[in-house]
């Protein structure tokens, strides 16, 4: 029997966003800039809810989990997007990219649990107020964050085994600045339509069943407040619109990669770093600037 000389892929070669230095010397300092942003922002508002006593409540301990999160979204794709502006030659090792695969579906799986979490929060607090505190107790809220963390876990590692043993022994370049199952899947030597297929549905069918069910919470809210009180209606949106926001931001960008038929480079590149490098830093901003708590905690926090 005739043996195949195949050379199994050790590392991966990474094009990146652009080929000019000039743009990506732009680049590096825009990107390294909204990265600090992103850390410093997400852990103050961790540290400013843990700090202060009236932020003690479900809403703000799900908000806290939420920066949390995007922190170490953030962190599995920027650091590495940006040493890379420095390198000519840029590479990312078999065991570095399954990473962050790996962390990246697990963070952003759970991110959506979370954001259902918090779209349950504001339902039980707007809908039924005088139950809140039974409801939304502290056994009831770990357990929401608890289930967030497992679903990212089960999400993450499901995707990971199927395309962890698959033959890499041929093509190697992925154009984008990251690792990412589409990208990656399409470099193994045999053929994976099926498994693309299988792979694409599980995150982008995850992604659609969440976003429609927050859409629609939200839309139930507000259309229930609204039979009671128009004044009711108004807070209710101001409420949720900072949710909402954070809902479409996060997960149009996943849709669209996971579910979309054609595949545009330019397009894929853009969704990707408004989903792992914008998105994270637009949170922070969209819970504090319309939060008037938070506002005020910041204000004790001068005193």
């Amino acid at each position: 029997m005739e043996e195949v000389n195949q050379t199994v892929v050790s590392e991966f070669i990474i094009l990146g966003l652009c080929n000019s230095w000039e743009l990506q010397a732009f680049l590096l300092l825009i990107f390294s800039s909204l990265y600090l942003i992103t850390i410093l922002g997400n852990i103050f508002i961790v540290l400013l809810i843990t700090a202060d006593l009236h932020l003690h409540s479900p809403m703000y301990f799900l908000l806290a989990n939420l920066s949390f999160i995007d922190f170490c979204l953030s962190s599995v794709i920027t650091p590495k997007m940006i040493t890379d502006f420095l390198k000519e030659n840029k590479t990312i090792s078999f065991g570095g990219c399954m990473c962050q695969i790996f962390f990246g579906h697990f963070f952003g799986g759970g991110e959506m649990i979370l954001l259902v979490s918090m779209a349950y929060d504001r339902y039980v607090a707007i809908c039924k107020p005088l139950h809140y505190s039974s409801i939304m107790d502290r056994q009831k809220c770990t357990g929401l964050v608890m289930t967030s963390w497992i679903i990212g876990f089960v999400h993450s590692i499901s995707q990971l085994a199927l395309i962890i043993k698959l033959p890499f022994c041929g093509p190697r370049e992925l154009d984008s600045f990251f690792c990412d199952i589409p990208l990656v899947i399409r470099l193994a030597c045999m053929d994976t339509y099926s498994l693309e297929m299988l792979i694409n549905a599980d995150s982008g069918v995850l992604a659609t069943i969440c976003f429609i069910l927050l859409l629609l919470s939200y839309f139930y809210i507000l259309l229930t407040v609204r039979l009671h009180s128009k004044e009711g209606a108004s807070m209710a949106l101001s409420t949720c619109t900072a949710h909402i926001t954070v809902v479409v931001l996060f997960f149009g960008p996943c849709i669209f990669i996971y579910l979309w038929p054609l595949h545009i480079t330019w397009v894929d590149k853009f969704l990707a770093v408004f989903y792992a490098v914008i998105t994270p830093v637009l949170n922070p901003a969209i819970y504090t600037l319309r939060n008037k708590e938070i506002k005020n905690a910041i204000q004790r926090l001068r005193c």
